[in-house]
């Protein structure tokens, strides 16, 4: 039995590498090095090309490589009834709560103002806000929509988080769906952190841009389809939003002639707020691998129906 690993940057000696550290008697294998596709139980993938799950006979698991999986369910020839697996890593959630507060701070403190005076070299101090006057609303509070609001509340910013069932959090004042307009009311900063699902791409449209308080700060470290990209820009020429900071993109890498790229309004960062790490996710990857195995049930499921 074997591991097939699939990526669409074919980076895969880190992954065998960090497995076989685990379980040096586990075979791994990649589309190029596979000799027979029956032997493969479990396949663990980034943005796989359509197509590349045919064909296995035995295969009974597909894991992402990574938080986000609505890059599992782009591929319509996925065989029926398998099991889907995501990363849950503590590293991973710690990067993208360190990589919040940070774009936070460079907001609230003007940094990014700082930075274009420095260019003409133009000395104007402005006020600043302090981090407990500023109430941070997070969308989306699953494992790093926590990490994130814990991290946040030991800086002293005030925070909400808002997601589709009622959720109760130590020091997050929580919104549930239906309250959504409520919640937006609160944000000073917009955080997204949602999964990508049929329900939630494009959910930040003009109509939610709207209910937000006049000069609001978009953060979107989740996924590019979660904006429509012309009504962010709609509403950052009213001045409607002050600002957005943007790790992600329906495109990626971000095209060159893409109006994002010709404004000083928007913070562009290539998709790095967390990457997970093999080395530090290698022991799940196993574990579940014997799991399947032995029969079991295998940790940090995904529901197809809920796609995250």
């Amino acid at each position: 039995m074997s591991i097939l690993l699939i990526r669409n940057d074919q980076n895969y000696q880190p992954w065998i590498d960090a497995i076989q550290q685990v379980d040096t008697d586990l075979k791994v294998v990649t589309p190029e090095t596979i000799q027979n596709r029956s032997e493969v139980t479990m396949a663990l993938t980034w943005k796989a090309p359509a197509g590349s799950f045919e064909d296995l006979a035995n295969l009974k698991v597909i894991g992402s490589m990574g938080a986000g999986v609505d890059h599992l369910f782009d591929d319509s020839t996925l065989p029926q009834g398998l099991t889907y697996t995501r990363i849950v890593d503590n590293n991973l959630s710690g990067d993208m709560a360190e990589f919040v507060l940070g774009l936070c701070m460079r907001h609230i403190k003007n940094f990014g103002f700082y930075q274009e005076q420095q260019v003409t070299k133009n000395w104007k101090p402005i006020s600043y806000r302090r981090n407990k006057n500023v109430t941070v609303g997070i969308m989306g509070m699953g494992v790093l929509g926590k990490a994130v609001a814990n991290l946040l509340i030991s800086a002293g910013f005030k925070v909400c988080g808002w997601s589709q069932s009622a959720k109760r959090i130590d020091g997050v004042n929580t919104y549930k769906s239906d309250e959504l307009n409520n919640f937006l009311s609160q944000c000073n900063i917009l955080v997204c952190l949602l999964p990508l699902t049929d329900k939630t791409r494009g959910i930040i449209n003009a109509d939610l841009l709207s209910k937000l308080k006049q000069d609001c700060y978009l953060i979107n470290v989740a996924r590019g389809g979660h904006v429509v990209d012309d009504d962010l820009l709609t509403a950052l020429e009213n001045n409607q939003l002050s600002g957005a900071a943007l790790d992600v993109f329906h495109e990626e890498p971000l095209p060159s002639d893409h109006p994002f790229w010709n404004r000083d309004d928007i913070l562009i960062t290539p998709h790095v707020a967390s990457v997970s790490s093999p080395a530090s996710v290698a022991d799940q990857v196993v574990e579940n691998y014997r799991l399947l195995q032995q029969g079991k049930a295998l940790h940090n499921r995904v529901s197809i129906d809920q796609q995250y």
